[in-house]
């Protein structure tokens, strides 16, 4: 299915689009009428539209009015109504768009095969709670302090034989996976929908966001994808297209996937691993790599795992940002608990792993599938990088099982979203690095997100008390 269209469209040269003059100029080759433009919001949907190639062309130079209802709503288009920033008091005004040329990505899906995708990112106000904008801050943070970046995430997510109908006709239960049983890294399963697993593939291929591994994991109908590492902001990029368009794969199948955190108590939660490391600009050597220090671990590295540890619980919400994130961080499920740290220990909240300068690196095993990418890697990359500035120690190293192991107050996790939401308000860190609109902004939606889930009245609420009480 994708592998025709995206082979012809690779070959324009989508990938190579760097500037205003050449998107133009691909735009035309193709013969288009009409472009395909969207922005990520906080929750990492990706919204936006079919635009007429007149009104792209200009918008190449000026950018383009967006609705900013977009950062004022919730997943499910419900309006916040405890944010300042946009809502019924400023009328939900347009706010500015620019388009990213470099961004250009074939859609082998659209017209043919010559369909293109560009992503765009908040100016003026709305730019200080654009996610992607806030991801690109940290980076030129990471750059001010000589770093570069680089990152790769991997997501776990669930296959059902439903559709988008079906599923809602269902309220959501009892959905039908498209296959029974624990059957992780199964070439069986995978070479028996080999369909799906090459189709998903290739266009992960079309559109740049190829994959270094896919397998089965432990559960019915479960995948991990890994995608290949690249700088930071690419590799944020490449995961939130990634999300957007397994989806899309998936529909275009018959079937359904789904990154939630957690979708049923019987199976461990769903996680959105990030894999990270710091080189020297001027050097392009690793910054994390210490040849003649245990494990490899250079004082700028053990810095970095310091602040990542010391600021986890207070930017959590930012890493589990809905309700149901924390129904993962549990013990015994593959997820941690508090934020402890370990060499390839698999059980903390931050596994180091070293063995050279190519591959010393620290994996963020926190956040889940439900992640905006930009937002987590943010997290994750700004609190190492506050760790760095004010030379923050890490706790000892865990070995064994963390699960087991007492650890200090200060590394517990916050046990629900409004928690989290409310240390992040009150995070000086988190404002320092981010910026006090967009923490009072995603702070109060966290909240909204919260209030929400307080509302509803669940299947065991009725099950437990319903006769009983």
């Amino acid at each position: 299915m994708a592998s025709g269209p995206g082979k012809s469209a690779q070959g324009t040269g989508a990938r190579a689009v760097r500037t205003a003059a050449q998107a133009r100029r691909i735009v035309k080759q193709r013969g288009l009428d009409h472009v395909k433009v969207g922005v990520f919001d906080a929750d990492g949907v990706l919204r936006g539209k079919f635009m007429g190639v007149e009104k792209f062309f200009s918008a190449l130079d000026k950018g383009f009015g967006f609705c900013d209802v977009v950062l004022g709503w919730d997943s499910a288009d419900q309006l916040y109504d405890n944010t300042s920033y946009t809502g019924w008091h400023t009328g939900y005004p347009d706010a500015q768009v620019r388009i990213l040329p470099d961004s250009c990505r074939d859609q082998p899906f659209d017209f043919d095969g010559r369909g293109l995708l560009f992503l765009g990112e908040f100016m003026g106000p709305a730019e200080a709670i654009c996610p992607r904008g806030l991801l690109r801050r940290v980076v030129a943070r990471a750059r001010d302090m000589g770093l570069a970046a680089r990152a790769a995430f991997e997501y776990e997510f669930f296959l059902f034989d439903e559709t988008p109908e079906s599923a809602a006709a269902k309220g959501y239960r009892g959905l039908q996976p498209i296959t029974p049983g624990n059957f992780g890294y199964s070439l069986l399963r995978a070479s028996a929908w080999s369909d799906f697993h090459g189709a998903l593939l290739q266009a992960c291929r079309d559109m740049d966001f190829p994959l270094e591994g896919l397998h089965t994991e432990t559960g019915p109908g479960v995948l991990e994808a890994s995608i290949d590492k690249d700088q930071a902001m690419a590799a944020a990029d490449k995961a939130a297209l990634f999300k957007t368009f397994a989806k899309v794969i998936a529909q275009r199948h018959g079937l359904m996937a789904t990154f939630m955190a957690k979708w049923s108590p019987d199976y461990p939660g769903q996680s959105g691993h990030i894999h990270l490391s710091l080189d020297k600009v001027k050097s392009g050597k690793s910054a994390f790599h210490d040849a003649k220090a245990e494990a490899g671990i250079s004082p700028l590295m053990r810095h970095f795992i310091g602040g990542q540890q010391a600021l986890m619980p207070e930017l959590l919400a930012l890493i589990a940002p809905t309700v149901n994130a924390y129904t993962r961080l549990i013990p015994g499920f593959w997820a941690p608990t508090e934020a402890t740290w370990g060499l390839d220990n698999r059980t903390c909240a931050l596994r180091v792993i070293g063995g050279g300068a190519k591959s010393q690196r620290v994996e963020f095993r926190v956040a889940a599938a439900d992640a905006n990418p930009y937002l987590a890697l943010a997290a994750a990359l700004g609190a190492g990088l506050w760790g760095i500035e004010h030379g923050i120690e890490p706790s000892a190293s865990v070995t064994g099982n963390a699960y087991d192991q007492r650890q200090p107050k200060r590394l517990a996790l916050p046990q629900s979203l409004g928690e989290a939401a409310q240390r992040l308000g009150h995070s000086k860190p988190a404002r320092a690095l981010f910026g006090d609109a967009f923490v009072e902004h995603f702070a109060a939606s966290r909240d909204w997100e919260e209030r929400q889930a307080r509302r509803a009245v669940t299947d065991w609420q009725l099950q437990r008390y319903f006769e009983i009480i």
